[in-house]
């Protein structure tokens, strides 16, 4: 089952910063640059965790991740805005 998770990072190098954005723009979407909103299932949980432990510096840079809990909706209803609005959800269907 998949459960949604707001994974948050403070990441003091550049170059680590950047690898870890385009790290985590594969498990989720930005809702800030660093600030992710992720639907996974466990073992993609697993394997984000994996693969930020091999990209941040555990000594100096922090990552945060939130369970929200497994209902998708309730879980963005959730988040109170303010100012601009959140990217529209992109709902993975492709019309070819």
């Amino acid at each position: 089952m998949r459960r949604c998770y707001l994974v948050c990072y403070d990441i003091r190098d550049p170059k680590r910063l950047r690898r870890t954005h385009k790290l985590m723009k594969a498990y989720g979407e930005a809702w800030q640059y660093s600030v992710f909103y992720c639907t996974l299932k466990p073992i993609d949980r697993v394997r984000m965790e994996n693969a930020l432990r091999e990209v941040v510096n555990l000594n100096v840079d922090q990552v945060l991740i939130v369970d929200l809990g497994s209902n998708e909706e309730a879980a963005r209803e959730a988040a109170t805005i303010l100012g601009e609005a959140l990217p529209e959800q992109d709902t993975g269907i492709v019309v070819i």
